[in-house]
């Protein structure tokens, strides 16, 4: 199964885009659940500005950024692949990494969270020692993020990693599989929890870490 975020692009519509389309070729694709679903964790508020306003607006940058240029013609991956690490680029790749990014920890939260399936469980204990190691690490990665970012477990080829990235960092230039992610940008919680960073990603990690949509990734059961 195929549960990697899609950002939709026009770049994989019917009938052929032109090559340089004029208007807008990503939108914003719509949240998993509603916006009042991960309250009281996450409130309503914090997602509405959240996923309305900081996502929709890399969106709306993202798109200005390509209009007439060969990014207009690519996914939204292989924009965020073609402009890593080139500095003419930067602001292309900013917006399209964090558009990604975005995408994929709104799927990476669940309502009630969701329970670890075995196959999942079975992997992180032969590489951890057990699921509390990993949580472990995980809380380690997103407290330690100087400044913006995102913790991230990730399969490094058949290893299972904890790593973070900065700013707009995504493991999707570093050849590791992304299987789930936490943001710790200050907008993913400074209205409920102001600068308790630490007892955000405890909340997320006790209620919300949706197990099963790393599962997916990983292509467990």
């Amino acid at each position: 199964m195929n549960t990697q975020p899609e950002v939709t692009s026009a770049a994989s519509s019917s009938p052929p885009p032109q090559a340089h389309p004029p208007t807008a070729v990503y939108t914003l694709p719509p949240l998993p659940y509603g916006d009042t679903a991960l309250a009281p964790t996450i409130s309503a508020e914090t997602v509405r500005f959240h996923y309305g306003k900081h996502n929709q607006g890399y969106i709306d940058e993202l798109n200005k950024l390509i209009t007439g240029t060969k990014f207009a013609d690519l996914s939204l991956v292989q924009t965020i692949q073609a402009t890593s690490g080139i500095a003419e680029h930067a602001a292309i790749f900013n917006n399209a990494a964090q558009a990604w990014n975005h995408a994929f920890y709104w799927r990476s939260l669940s309502p009630k969270g969701a329970a670890m399936p075995r196959g999942l469980k079975v992997r992180i204990e032969s590489t951890f020692g057990d699921v509390e190691a990993l949580t472990d690490e995980l809380r380690a990665a997103a407290t330690g993020q100087f400044g913006s970012g995102w913790a991230w477990l990730v399969l490094d080829g058949a290893t299972l990693k904890v790593v973070k990235t900065g700013n707009a960092g995504t493991p999707l230039t570093e050849h590791v599989r992304p299987l789930l992610v936490i943001d710790v940008w200050e907008h993913a919680y400074y209205l409920d929890f102001r600068n308790r960073r630490a007892d955000y990603v405890d909340a997320i990690l006790d209620k919300l870490i949706n197990w099963a949509f790393a599962a997916e990734n990983l292509g467990s059961s």
